[in-house]
């Protein structure tokens, strides 16, 4: 490559050709200055020819330096100035030895250790005191004691000045070369977060939810496009930064100011999926779900915070619609139902029956009971804003309500060729709900004999204490993994083992059957391994305060 063609900095260049017309400035400056004295004191020295000619010289150079472009590559020429200034001004002591001019030869020896490196601090000195030294022969005039010192001192002063010089301008470069590092270390990590900012930003916009972030201050610092989409859609003012007006999750109450989701989050809480409602009541409105989370500094001091806001309304109608049709088959089932019972009890009391007919009408009857109240809590469960339940408490034998769902789900068992095996020892009298008490095992034992598997068993186990009754209800079905059982007691919630399989569920049976233990002031658990099976735990207290 061609060298001479190489493109070039035009900062470096410029600031080479800074330093050194500065440089040539302040020897032209000083000279000028000396110059103006010797005018005044001794006009007769510029008719020397010596003294004039060495005068013009400097001044000559100075010009050289204001009109020449110095590149990096002419930098090495530009040592010439220096030198030539050192003859110059060495032609200037010469001429009028008595002004004492020698004195400012350090100012080419400071610029050549300054620019020139360790060469040019030694090479100035050199030059300057070999300059002065080698004059003398030319003079004719012995050496005196005094001029005998000055040989001395001036080179010593330049050797001193070189030196200190020279290791100023190491420690300059030095400092330099640091802060050029810093700046770009620190360009480097401003480019890159300015980079993930931008990911960040196109992140947030990019996905569906809403998400404002504030400081300390409650300032609003990011507002993605999905929030300020949601803002516009439901005309909020162009300056707004959360809706004016939302409603609470009956969809009818306004916020207080207080307990909006963002006046919460700005005041320090951190909560999860906080429902509220955007838009007047019988106009287009949505549901959402807010999130706050409160962000600390390196210190673990508070720094603001952040609010995500999920849109739920197609969630929450999903619901409504799946509860209206729980409720509508619901109230069409009670009907037939009832005339079912109805004709049972006639049945049953017709003489020609044989006592096995009987009682196997009896069953019909007890079952077709239990199904018109479980229709009934059904339409109350999607019905009533709290699914709430009542109990009828009196004192009731656990160990025969066990022993009568067992009898009852005795066929289907058979069917599925499963083999169910009983623990009930004893009595096990409690004051409980005998009619919800025995609506949780039907659905322990319906769950035990529908997610089994062909040929395997149920066992069934009701133990007495002094102050509470254990019933488990065991199988060898599907099993339900950590993580479904975690939300197995929720309303409509149904495991991924159960979604898979052929059984129809409604996810409504657990969460009764806990709610039920708890009415009681018991509890319903489970133990369960996938592939092995389940224990469920249902556990009674021995004595029941009446409930509503």
């Amino acid at each position: 490559m061609d060298r001479s063609r190489a493109p070039q900095d035009p900062v470096r260049s410029s600031r080479i050709s800074r330093s050194i017309v500065n440089s040539q400035l302040l020897i032209s400056a000083a000279l000028l200055l000396f110059a103006v004295v010797v005018f005044a004191i001794q006009p007769a020295a510029f008719q020397e020819p010596l003294f004039f000619s060495s005068l013009l010289l400097v001044f000559i150079l100075t010009g050289v330096a204001l009109l020449t472009d110095w590149t990096p590559r002419r930098k090495r020429w530009a040592a010439l100035l220096p030198v030539l200034d050192i003859f110059a001004i060495v032609g200037i002591r010469e001429a009028e030895p008595q002004l004492g001019a020698g004195l400012l030869l350090v100012l080419p020896v400071i610029w050549l250790a300054r620019n020139y490196g360790f060469a040019g601090a030694v090479g100035g000195a050199t030059l300057a005191t070999v300059a002065i030294w080698g004059v003398w022969p030319f003079r004719g005039v012995p050496i005196s004691i005094s001029d005998f010192a000055g040989l001395i001192l001036l080179p010593l002063t330049f050797a001193f000045i070189a030196t200190t010089t020279y290791a100023t301008s190491r420690r300059s470069q030095s400092q330099r070369a640091l802060l050029r590092q810093q700046s770009a270390l620190v360009e480097s990590a401003l480019v890159r977060a300015r980079k993930q900012e931008r990911l960040l930003e196109e992140v947030l916009n990019a996905v569906e939810f809403g998400v404002i972030a504030f400081d300390d201050r409650g300032r609003a610092t990011l507002r993605n496009n999905a929030h300020e989409h949601s803002l516009r859609e439901f005309g909020a003012p162009h300056s707004a930064i959360i809706h004016p007006v939302i409603y609470e999750p009956d969809g009818t109450t306004r916020y207080e100011e207080a307990e909006r989701p963002y006046a919460r989050a700005l005041a320090g809480e951190e909560f999860e999926n906080l429902v509220f409602w955007v838009g007047s009541p019988g106009e287009a409105r949505a549901a959402y779900s807010a999130t706050s989370r409160q962000t600390r500094n390196i210190d673990g001091e508070p720094d603001g915070g952040v609010v995500v806001v999920r849109d739920v309304t197609v969630e929450l109608e999903a619901v409504r619609a799946r509860e209206n049709l729980a409720a509508s088959v619901s109230h069409e089932l009670r009907t037939p139902l009832t005339s079912i019972i109805g004709f049972l009890e006639l049945a049953v009391d017709a003489p020609e029956l044989t006592s096995e007919t009987r009682r196997m009408l009896d069953i019909a009857a007890r079952n077709s009971e239990r199904m018109l109240g479980l229709v009934t809590d059904l339409l109350q469960t999607a019905s009533d804003k709290d699914g709430s339940l009542t109990l009828a408490i009196s004192s009731c034998d656990v160990a025969e309500l066990a022993r009568q769902a067992v009898e009852s789900s005795g066929l289907a068992a058979e069917q599925r060729g499963l083999t169910v095996v009983t623990s009930i020892d004893r009595p096990a009298v409690i004051n409980a709900d005998p009619f919800r008490i025995r609506q949780v095992l039907d659905n322990l034992l319906s769950n035990a004999v529908k997610y089994n598997r062909t040929g395997g068993s149920i066992t069934v186990s009701v133990d007495a204490a002094d102050d509470a009754v254990r019933i488990d209800v065991t199988d060898t079905g599907v099993g339900v993994s950590e993580a479904d059982q975690a939300h197995l007691f929720d309303r409509f919630f149904r495991a991924g083992s159960a979604r898979r399989s052929d059984v129809v569920g409604t996810g409504l049976g657990l969460g009764i059957s806990r709610d039920i233990a708890k009415l009681h002031g018991g509890s319903l658990s489970v133990t369960s391994e996938v592939g092995v099976g389940s224990t469920f735990s249902l556990v009674l207290p021995v004595t029941t305060q009446e409930a509503a």
